[in-house]
């Protein structure tokens, strides 16, 4: 019979065999490019970066299979952009010039989230259609599509292809079975904190934020946290954290933070 203690000892062991550990050492790989298409150059900026995570917001239009790229609808409507041509065609062209990787460095992943903001089932219907045409994306170890914004009702999300992941929210308890469906989990910095890059973060408040970022990794799922401060401090303070991407909107000063080893 097992005793109590033995148990205990089992689930540790099964805990920690699932635990995604902090990155050892921070590059590129872990930026996220928040609100990618207001770059002047869209995907470009931050794949030529080797970002490790880029972010398009989506909108369905009725009457049409496109879906274009933007934050608002009203941006939308006088500028049409689409997923396929900002950021679709650009990949696939990618995987063809790489024999099947993002990029030229092989052990580099890039992950695609598409921040849904119109009716999650209907826009998903048309992504899922659209992303049928880039069979060397969606077959693809290498990049990983992560939806956010409107989503299903998380016991519905293992109705979708196995091609897409949905990202989850840090503040939720979910069940082992609704795990598989999560690609990353991510929560507004404001959730949890204040403070603004200046003086000290608040003991209180990365006790708090530490606690579920663990959690978090201990599901095997890594960590985004989207509205931080933007600038030097703040992201020193993701790295202390262990927090997996890092959110940004500023591309190059990013990338020079992390090329530079700080």
């Amino acid at each position: 019979m097992l005793t109590t203690k033995y148990i205990l000892l089992i689930l540790g062991c099964f805990v920690l065999t699932n635990v995604i550990a902090q990155p050892k050492q921070y590059t590129t790989a872990n930026a996220h490019s928040h609100n990618d298409y207001e770059q002047s150059k869209p995907f470009v900026s931050a794949y030529t970066e080797q970002f490790g995570s880029i972010e398009a917001d989506i909108f369905s239009v009725p009457g049409s299979d496109v879906l274009l790229v933007g934050h608002e609808l009203a941006q939308v409507q006088t500028n049409p952009r689409t997923l396929d041509s900002l950021y679709l065609i650009p990949i696939d062209n990618a995987l063809k010039k790489y024999k099947g990787f993002p990029y030229a460095d092989a052990s580099r992943h890039l992950q695609l989230m598409i921040d849904i903001k119109t009716g999650a089932e209907e826009t998903l219907a048309k992504l899922i259609n659209s992303l049928k045409k880039y069979p060397a994306i969606i077959r693809n170890n290498n990049v990983h599509i992560v939806i956010s914004g409107n989503r299903p009702p998380v016991n519905n999300l293992h109705t979708y292809p196995p091609y897409i992941k949905f990202d989850g929210n840090l503040t939720e308890l979910y069940a082992e079975q609704q795990l598989k469906y999560i690609g990353m989990i991510s929560s507004s910095f404001g959730t949890y904190s204040k403070w603004n890059g200046k003086g000290e973060f608040p003991d209180t408040d990365r006790n708090r934020l530490q606690a579920d970022i663990d959690r978090a990794h201990a599901a095997g799922k890594k960590v985004r946290l989207w509205a931080i401060p933007d600038l030097p401090a703040s992201w020193n303070l993701m790295k202390q954290l262990g927090v997996d991407y890092i959110n940004t909107d500023k591309i190059t000063q990013l990338a020079g933070y992390l090329k530079q080893g700080q």
